[in-house]
């Protein structure tokens, strides 16, 4: 196990009106604390899905663990094998190495503060995952990054059965 003491000189105050916003409804996210904002201990943004959104695909963080927290409504998580039901309140943290993906429940919203420790620069990612949106890139390029943001696809039965 390796601790990862944060060097950065004060406390990080982040406004709702200064964090930045990616997406439109039924999927936005807000991006509030990136890894260099933290000295490398964290980075977080916070995702809130619409009427059973999906959020992100199956994948893997080799270095990372990563925190769910409901902050509202109710999402469905994977979890390795398992596929949680989570509600307003619920914390899930999934182990660096475990399979995972998360998305609104079907027919519900989830706002879900997520928090991936130690910290990855991740917020070049979620802005990828736009211009993928908006057709500026193809979605195969994301293979091309993998390693640089640590989110390594992968494929899951029981993801897939829980949401068709």
């Amino acid at each position: 196990m390796s601790l990862v003491v944060p060097a950065f000189d004060a406390s990080l105050v982040v406004r709702p009106a200064e964090a930045e916003t990616i997406g439109a409804a039924p999927t936005t996210i807000r991006l509030l604390a990136d890894a260099s904002s933290t000295g490398g201990a964290l980075s977080t943004q916070r995702v809130t899905l619409l009427d059973g959104a999906n959020g992100a695909a199956p994948h893997r963080h080799t270095r990372s663990a990563e925190l769910f927290y409901l902050l509202d409504g109710t999402a469905q998580l994977l979890s390795g094998d398992r596929v949680v039901t989570a509600e307003r309140g619920d914390l899930v943290i999934v182990p660096p190495g475990l399979d995972h993906a998360f998305a609104a429940a079907p027919g519900e919203n989830a706002d879900i503060l997520i928090v991936i420790t130690p910290g990855i620069e991740r917020f070049e990612y979620f802005r990828h995952l736009e211009r993928i949106a908006y057709g500026e890139v193809p979605p195969e390029s994301l293979l091309d990054v993998q390693e640089l943001y640590d989110t390594h696809f992968t494929r899951s039965e029981p993801w897939n059965t829980a949401r068709a």
